[in-house]
């Protein structure tokens, strides 16, 4: 079974880094839209979409910035890290079928509090940025290794109209 394990305040150096590469598939911005309740149109709506600014449906931002949390919660530091805050500077849109590679690296070591910042960069499968930014995190002072959490699938399926039965 594959493990995941942090790198503990003491072992990480500036310079660290830690990447994720994910695809967005139309199924994250429905799964991504269920969970948070947002149904702007500009994520949902295929038609509406055409006419907005980016002339397609677009990823949620959030779910770029989820992608961040994905590397510090499991990668660096990993397991045991408090998320203390985030800035995120959104660049250009994620489209489905883009493939999106999030990085982050050590910054700075603040010692007595043993925080760290760790420069944030997305990029998508062109090489070009989608969202940059900084965040904050308690990272942890004891070594933790656990077997990775198999998640259960998730199957949607289109609500019916109570008027259409």
């Amino acid at each position: 079974m594959e493990r995941i394990e942090n790198r503990t305040f003491d072992e990480l150096r500036l310079g660290d880094r830690a990447s994720l590469i994910r695809k967005l598939t139309y199924k994250d911005i429905e799964v991504f839209a269920i969970m948070s309740g947002d149904v702007n149109p500009a994520h949902v709506d295929a038609e509406f979409a055409k006419s907005d600014m980016f002339h397609k449906v677009v990823a949620h931002g959030m779910w770029g910035g989820a992608l961040i949390s994905t590397v510090l919660g499991t990668e660096l530091p990993g397991p045991g890290t408090i998320y203390l805050s985030q800035s995120l500077r959104f660049h250009r849109p994620i489209g489905v079928g883009d493939t999106i590679t999030v990085t982050v690296i050590v910054a700075k070591k603040i010692e007595e509090s043993c925080r760290v910042i760790l420069n944030c960069r997305a990029v998508n499968q062109k090489g070009e940025e989608v969202i940059t930014g900084t965040a904050e995190v308690i990272a942890p002072a004891e070594k933790i290794s656990r077997p990775r959490v198999a998640l259960p699938e998730i199957e949607l399926r289109e609500k019916t109209s109570p008027l259409s039965a």
